[in-house]
């Protein structure tokens, strides 16, 4: 851990140098160092994310496809998701608007009294540990990651906009992203707020975040891979994922076109097993949403168009 942490924030401290400190003075932004300091690191992150990806999940999806690609535009349009998200450009909006917003919040409530709960401070001697600490971040992060997922497939406002994500028919490591915007944005805020409340470090947050959505973008990878009975048990597989977006299955009750479904774990499948949505059927099925198949509901086809449509459904509009 301090060997991985030395490194990056020697790699974070010279890009930041090199590039970025010049270019904010340049663009009038001299005031925000810190936080640029800060973006440098996410974006190195997500440089990481992407190497990874095209060094070891793109010749997984070569060697063992689920699916052959037949719509090759739909997954462009999903590389431009992943772009937006990885490289930081969505954080930086969020940054100019609802970061001032949350801090004068969570400043008001210190001090109005409330303090932060430090989850690695309830067992002093154990929690010291950096990798201890980050193991019961990640648990609760996971468990946060779990109730959000469920949330957007039980309740029908939320669904019309998660729903984007599910009508990716040609699956890739890609798709992870795919997502309405608003949608994110709610669940970053929920992020964010819990963050706070828990007190994780920002270092512990970053590399939280940097494993769950590296885990993602394997889960949603098209490749025929599973873990095996033991293995799909503790850690979420491209099999199990995979079911969660199968037509018909993975976003509903029972086999109708209620909202519901299987397989809502982001890391770990411990929390579908623990409350009954848990799936564990060895197959690998065509993805996307029922009501493209029977209905001929269009859900977009490039990302403004995929926007758009989901604030018309979102609003009840078609």
């Amino acid at each position: 851990m301090d060997w991985f942490a030395e490194h990056f924030s020697a790699m974070q401290g010279w890009l930041f140098e090199a590039v970025v400190q010049q270019l904010m003075f340049n663009i009038g932004l001299g005031n925000f160092l810190e936080d640029g300091y800060d973006a440098t690191g996410w974006f190195l992150v997500g440089l990481i994310q992407l190497a990874v990806m095209l060094a070891v999940i793109a010749p997984l999806q070569r060697y063992k496809p689920v699916d052959a690609i037949t719509d090759p535009a739909a997954v462009h349009t999903d590389v431009i998701y992943t772009l937006i998200h990885r490289l930081g450009l969505f954080r930086l909006v969020l940054f100019f608007t609802l970061t001032p917003v949350f801090d004068s919040f969570f400043g008001s409530m210190r001090v109005a009294g409330l303090g932060t709960l430090h989850l690695d401070d309830l067992w002093p001697g154990v929690t010291d540990n950096g990798w201890v600490s980050l193991v019961i971040y990640l648990l609760v992060f996971d468990f946060v990651n779990y109730i959000i997922h469920r949330s957007q497939h039980q309740f029908e406002w939320w669904w019309r906009l998660h729903s984007l994500h599910h009508a990716q028919r040609q699956m890739t490591m890609w798709s992870d992203n795919r997502n309405h915007l608003l949608d994110d944005l709610i669940r970053d805020c929920i992020f964010v707020v819990v963050a706070q409340l828990i007190g994780i470090p920002p270092g512990q947050f970053v590399a939280v975040v940097a494993l769950t959505q590296l885990s993602e973008n394997f889960q949603h990878a098209n490749v025929r891979i599973w873990f095996g009975a033991v293995g799909e048990r503790l850690w979420v597989s491209p099999r199990f994922h995979r079911l969660h977006h199968s037509i018909g299955i993975g976003h509903e009750s029972a086999g109708k076109q209620t909202l519901g479904g299987h397989n809502f774990g982001v890391l770990l499948p411990w929390w579908d097993m623990l409350f009954g949505t848990a799936n564990f059927e060895l197959r690998f099925d065509a993805t996307g949403v029922r009501d493209q198949v029977e209905e001929g509901v269009d859900y977009g086809r490039g990302f403004w168009q995929q926007q758009w449509f989901g604030l018309k459904r979102l609003f009840s509009l078609r």
